[in-house]
């Protein structure tokens, strides 16, 4: 057994981001090291670890499984350390200088963080704010919850820990303003089994809203093109046959501007309600309720415009 009297919990902080970043040199800049300390530093995880930690695969590095199974053990001992030694546990965001990690897709962020980032001025002038897309695993887990204060994603999707609802919207189809499948602004069911569609993916494995929508209506269209996300979507239909599946705020976006349409379809939307989700160990945290609370009402405004704020 180890002595922690011996231990330098400095590794902590250093294997921590080693398992985040998988890169000594941006682990650095994450806790303000230098490459070579923190290759000292992985050097002695090694010996203490008996294990490599750290592999090269080709020009990067990956986690040996040892490491992979650290994770979690490291994040919720991280969460202990940053709570243990909390020396303010009251939030008052007019002096505040806490920065705020938020996670989300490319759609949330593009229609939430501009409200946010205006209220975040008004009520909390020395705070900061970062924004990261969302995890790219098969589901989003509280591993994941425990990197970011708050992770918006839609709801119903089986994600673990606390959350609270922002705003909603549903998807629709957009295509091309020339298709020839188009009829009176329309697509017949047959048409959208055939034509081929721009697919938005947010994981090598995970199925999205659009995908239980169509498969709901006993379509699987065939797939011409694969992105990451709803923003790109628009911008690969342009000039082809194919169609896309995108939340109607983005397409009213877009649309126009790049020569599409909203094509009606016989296919029932399916209706996307955007969450905040956070681990259950900061549901004390006052910081957090009240980026929440900043959350909502920079919802509001999606849901209901400009003039809320």
């Amino acid at each position: 057994m180890t002595d922690v009297r011996k231990l330098d919990l400095n590794l902590i902080v250093v294997l921590d981001a080693l398992l985040i970043e998988r890169n000594l040199t941006r682990a650095g800049e994450r806790v303000g090291m230098t490459q070579p300390a923190v290759s000292s530093a992985l050097s002695r995880l090694r010996e203490l670890f008996d294990d490599a930690l750290l592999e090269r695969e080709g020009r990067g590095f990956v986690l040996t499984s040892r490491a992979e199974s650290l994770i979690p053990v490291v994040t919720e001992c991280m969460v202990e350390v940053h709570r243990t030694f909390d020396v303010l546990p009251e939030f008052h965001p007019e002096t505040s200088t806490r920065t705020f990690l938020v996670s989300g897709s490319d759609y949330v962020l593009s229609e939430i963080t501009g409200a946010l980032l205006g209220l975040f001025d008004r009520e909390a002038p020395h705070t900061r704010v970062e924004f990261v897309g969302l995890p790219v695993d098969e589901m989003i887990s509280p591993v994941d919850l425990l990197r970011s204060d708050v992770t918006i994603a839609a709801s119903g999707r089986g994600i673990p820990g606390k959350h609270a609802s922002l705003f909603s919207d549903r998807f629709v189809c957009l295509v091309d303003a020339a298709n020839p499948e188009l009829v009176d602004g329309g697509l017949s069911t047959d048409a959208l089994g055939r034509l081929r569609q721009v697919r938005a993916v947010f994981g090598p494995h995970a199925a999205t809203p659009i995908d239980d929508m169509l498969a709901a209506a006993d379509l699987i269209p065939p797939v011409a093109a694969t992105v990451q996300g709803f923003l790109p979507v628009p911008f690969a239909l342009p000039g082809t046959p194919w169609v896309g599946w995108v939340p109607e705020r983005t397409a009213e976006r877009y649309a126009a501007e790049l020569g599409l349409v909203i094509a009606r379809t016989p296919i029932a939307p399916s209706v996307l309600v955007e969450a905040a989700y956070w681990h259950p160990s900061k549901n004390d945290d006052p910081a957090l309720q009240w980026l929440v609370g900043m959350l909502r009402t920079a919802s509001e405004r999606v849901e209901f415009g400009d003039d809320l704020l």
